[in-house]
């Protein structure tokens, strides 16, 4: 893995884009590492695609900016064609494969390009609220970037208030965060090249 993991995530407005960069932000801070997280909304009122850049490093972060991100995540057609440019030779490229229609935006240049079949999993296995629970596994496990435990603390910090009025969220987002981390490491073989 790089020294610095540079992720770029991108989806529509409420899919929890921003939330699943900020709990991992928090998870790296945890493991004492350094992370930067920026978002970035689209300029629709409702509805825009909302993109969210991070990196986690061991090391002092330089610059928020990047031109390639080593991994890079879409969960919607239209983050698709927002972030497409961010992949390069070295770049692990993560989609929902319930996406219709993509196969003409996803990158070429992209190292791996992997398809997850996050919303069905979501649907069937536990509810579609849960779907971005199952990304954010899928993240962790392709790339290793963070450890699991470290990742359920910082969701406890970040819904802990949610949790203690509904346990059973708790549960089932944990069940969602384990199963996208079993398609991630399924698809990828354990990590980043």
């Amino acid at each position: 893995m790089p020294e610095t993991t540079r992720m770029v995530l991108a989806g529509e407005g409420g899919q929890g884009v921003q939330a699943i960069a900020e709990i991992l932000a928090e998870a790296a801070n945890e493991e004492g590492r350094q992370a930067l997280y920026i978002p970035s909304f689209g300029v629709e009122q409702r509805g825009g695609v909302s993109v969210a850049f991070l990196q986690i490093g061991d090391h002092a972060i330089g610059s928020p900016k990047f031109l390639r991100g080593d991994v890079v995540a879409a969960l919607s057609d239209r983050a698709v064609r927002r972030i497409a440019p961010y992949a390069g030779p070295e770049t692990t490229f993560i989609y929902d494969s319930a996406m219709e229609g993509v196969a003409d935006d996803l990158p070429r240049n992209a190292a791996r390009v992997m398809p997850v079949p996050a919303m069905e999993v979501a649907k069937k296995e536990f509810q579609p609220r849960v779907y971005n629970m199952v990304i954010m596994g899928a993240l962790i496990g392709a790339t290793g970037i963070i450890p699991l435990d470290r990742a359920k603390t910082a969701l406890e910090k970040k819904l802990g208030y949610k949790f203690e009025k509904r346990p059973q969220l708790r549960e089932l987002n944990f069940r969602a965060l384990e199963r996208g981390m079993e398609l991630g490491r399924g698809g990828m073989g354990g990590g980043l090249n």
